[in-house]
């Protein structure tokens, strides 16, 4: 088992690794920001070394700063979380030549899963479904892109082969944009990622996001942790997530998960990871692999009682996958919202210091946050600031826990998105019922405001 690691990120996933190492007796040391001094996660490691000012081009994304802090505190392995450097394959590779443990997979396999063109290649070739497109960059003849669209069939969509975040992307509806939607999406690429590549798909009208957890050794054993429904989103960024998704056949979801797994041994995949598909119409259709522990993991081990963090701990010290798919069994529905430090109606971020919290309980209620009475949110970050979570033996057990836990969470001081939730999102019939798609929450919320 590692003996002392470092936890290169900062908030509530940096208390979740740290609760996870505690409970293997493993030594931890927080880096942090000068901004972060404050944090709990901070508080409560073996050690805590500053790496940096607030900025997190020069904190957090200093990787010579988090290797140093490695090298000084004599740990052994690196955890980067979710965010920050955790899928920048150079500082996987940085912290291994260093001679270090990158708890994560392989550098070589970051930037197989990092490049969107790649990565659907290695999953076709895996067996993994994929969005009918292009089947790789897309080249300078603009005659030959046309025809590709028009055999794939309109509307169709132009994304970064190094995109993410929603960024990237174009949607393009009639055979006249086409070109130029190409030739945009390319300058943006090259701005944003530095790599102008781009490639085309097909674009799915009214698809569910949906995704498939994994764990994997990268010694030919790998497993699934089943399913989890994304679709509520805003802007491309996750809101609600639960598990299992609901309203899908399960020999469905049986036979993309077990294809996953089979990805996962063919990659020779290391750690935990994530799968994510668009669903439409029966169909699952692969759109990129994050390999790293995602913000949404809580509601898969509430359903299958696996701790994937101390699973990726324990894959990182050489134990090897010691669990079995026979050995995950899966029990009731699981719920998660994103407690965001912003504006419930405008969106904007709204950093301070928090007067009062108090964190709602009972039966089948998890809290997963870094914050407390007196700590102040600094403006420099993301502004999650928690997730709660509540599972039942039924989705609407779990709907019911949730409700009374939005009604009893308590942040004074501060603006959240708490009440969107309380009073929208799980007031909404489609979205109790289930099984609504990504673009349900834009459309309700901007006929909220019309």
């Amino acid at each position: 088992m590692l003996e002392k690691v470092v936890i290169a990120n900062r908030g509530e996933i940096a208390l979740r690794i740290l609760r996870a190492c505690k409970e293997l007796g493993i030594r931890t040391v927080a880096v942090y920001s000068k901004a972060d001094r404050d944090l709990m996660h901070v508080r409560l490691a073996d050690e805590a070394v500053c790496i940096g000012p607030a900025s997190s081009t020069e904190s957090y994304l200093n990787i010579p700063a988090i290797i140093s802090a490695a090298e000084v505190t004599d740990a052994d392995a690196i955890h980067p979380g979710y965010g920050f450097l955790a899928e920048n394959a150079d500082f996987a590779e940085s912290v291994e030549r260093s001679g270090f443990t990158f708890i994560g997979p392989k550098a070589e396999t970051i930037r197989l899963m990092g490049n969107k063109v790649a990565a659907i290649e290695a999953m076709k070739k895996a067996g993994v479904p994929t969005v009918p497109g292009s089947d790789g960059p897309l080249g300078d003849d603009g005659d030959a892109s046309l025809a590709m669209a028009e055999k794939i069939g309109y509307p169709v969509i132009i994304k970064a082969a190094a995109g993410g975040g929603g960024r990237g992307m174009r949607v393009v509806e009639e055979a006249k944009h086409l070109l130029n939607a190409i030739t945009l999406t390319r300058s943006e690429a090259k701005n944003a990622f530095g790599d102008a590549t781009v490639y085309m798909e097909k674009f799915l009208q009214k698809p569910r996001h949906v995704e498939v957890q994994v764990l994997a050794d990268g010694a030919g054993h790998a497993i699934h942790l089943g399913d989890r429904d994304c679709s509520l989103q805003r802007r491309h960024q996750k809101v609600v997530e639960e598990a299992p998704a609901p309203g899908i056949p399960q020999h469905l979801k049986d036979e993309v998960a077990e294809r996953c797994v089979n990805a996962c041994k063919e990659i020779n995949y290391r750690g935990a990871g994530t799968f994510e598909f668009l669903y439409e119409n029966e169909g699952f259709y692969f759109i990129e692999m994050n390999t790293r522990v995602q913000v949404e993991h809580p509601v898969t081990e509430m359903i299958t009682g696996v701790d994937i963090v101390k699973e990726q701990l324990r894959i990182a010290s050489d134990e090897g996958l010691q669990l079995q798919q026979s050995d995950v069994k899966f029990q009731g529905h699981a719920i998660e919202v994103r407690v965001n430090a912003e504006d419930p109606v405008r969106f904007t971020p709204c950093p301070g210091k928090i007067t009062y919290f108090h964190a709602p309980g009972g039966n089948g209620v998890r809290v997963d946050s870094h914050i407390y009475s007196g700590y102040t949110v600094p403006p420099f970050y993301d502004s999650l600031i928690g997730k709660l979570i509540t599972w039942g033996e039924n989705r609407e057990i779990a709907f019911a826990r949730m409700k009374n836990a939005l009604d009893e969470i308590v942040v004074e001081g501060i603006k959240t998105n708490v009440e969107l939730h309380r009073n929208k999102i799980f007031k909404d019939k489609a979205f109790i019922v289930g099984g609504v798609d990504i673009h349900h929450l834009e459309k309700k919320l901007g006929q909220d405001t019309n």
